[in-house]
């Protein structure tokens, strides 16, 4: 028996007819080799583990009118369904920067689009937080489109390692880096019930941020562990037992996803940040450059309206979209993720 042969692993069974385990999913974390399974599970409106489906690509490029000979930044790499796409549109000519902080899933997408034929000739990949923007143009010269897509990706909240979801058992992180910052579990050991309060209702509208505080800081001072997802989750549940038995678990799941949303701006400063880039990204635009920003929360959503209102009124930019853009209809029914999503654009004087 060779080496190969004793080494061989079975891969590990899963309960009933298909994995429920985002580890046991092997068909859809291995989309190049089953195919025909991934595109089963998009057609039914699903997002497959570890990919992301890009949200509103026909509008975001008909908006950047991209040209071969262009040269442009995706500010927000992620899957990099959009990267491909610009890229795309520039045949060859011209060249891309993209920028993302996960250490993660960054190797993972620059390996995919080198498959596909996107080497550092026409794609610049560095790992980076988009609001040092001004650095890219030491490098690139000004930039005739930039792309921010603001949401967190698929393949980042589906994997409970990452602690992104209530949905399942995982470490209570929420880190973009993990390498970088506190997690949301010690974020929570070190917070005060009125700043708690506050965090809740500024970051995600969150209508019972005071019980959720409250409970939360009391189950603390008692000695309760918060570390996982899961326990996290059960403190949310029990707060909110007041409200009516008939409205109760949809309530219950609506404020863990506004929970966890407000927690994971707050440990990745994602206002401070989307402000900072916001601030630099018109001197790192030329004559006429176009850029898109899709934002998923109302917070996000007004700093960029803002933004784009006050440098249009100071002639920094000649036109911006006179409201948000929505998905339509179709799309949300075929992806889910998409119906929160905004899409506000603006031109360069």
């Amino acid at each position: 028996m060779t080496n190969q042969e004793q080494n061989h692993q079975r891969r590990v069974r899963y309960k009933g007819t298909h994995p429920k385990a985002f580890n046991e999913k092997y068909k859809e974390l291995q989309p190049e080799k089953y195919t025909d399974a991934v595109e089963k599970v998009i057609q039914k409106g699903s997002t497959p583990a570890g990919m992301h489906r890009s949200i509103l690509v026909n509008e975001i490029l008909e908006f950047l009118q991209i040209t071969p000979g262009q040269t442009g930044l995706d500010a927000t790499l992620g899957y990099g369904g959009h990267t491909l796409e610009m890229l795309k549109c520039l045949d060859s000519k011209g060249h891309l920067y993209a920028t993302d902080v996960d250490p993660i899933e960054l190797p993972r997408t620059r390996e995919r689009l080198e498959n596909l034929g996107y080497g550092s000739d026409i794609l610049t990949i560095k790992q980076m937080n988009f609001s040092n923007i001004d650095q890219i143009i030491s490098e690139s010269g000004a930039l005739n489109f930039v792309l921010a897509d603001l949401g967190v990706s698929s393949m980042q909240i589906d994997n409970p390692e990452r602690g992104f979801s209530f949905k399942s058992e995982g470490p209570l992180d929420l880190r973009l880096n993990p390498s970088k910052g506190v997690s949301a579990a010690t974020r929570l050991k070190t917070i005060s019930q009125d700043e708690l309060q506050g965090m809740l209702f500024d970051n995600s509208d969150e209508p019972n941020a005071a019980a959720i505080a409250r409970a939360i800081i009391s189950a603390i001072k008692k000695g309760k562990d918060i570390s996982t997802t899961t326990q996290l989750k059960l403190i949310i549940k029990e707060a909110l037992q007041f409200i009516p038995d008939n409205v109760r678990n949809e309530e219950i799941k609506k404020s863990c996803q506004r929970c966890f949303q407000a927690l994971r701006i707050d440990v990745n400063n994602e206002y401070e940040v989307l402000y900072e880039f916001l601030e630099k990204l018109p001197a790192t635009l030329a004559e006429g450059g176009r850029v898109a920003i899709l934002s998923f929360h109302s917070g996000e959503d007004r700093l960029v309206k803002k933004s784009f209102q006050r440098l249009l009124r100071d002639g920094v930019y000649r036109e911006i979209s006179p409201e948000a853009i929505k998905p339509s209809s179709d799309e949300c029914n075929t992806n889910g993720r998409a119906r929160s999503a905004k899409l506000r654009w603006a031109i360069k004087a």
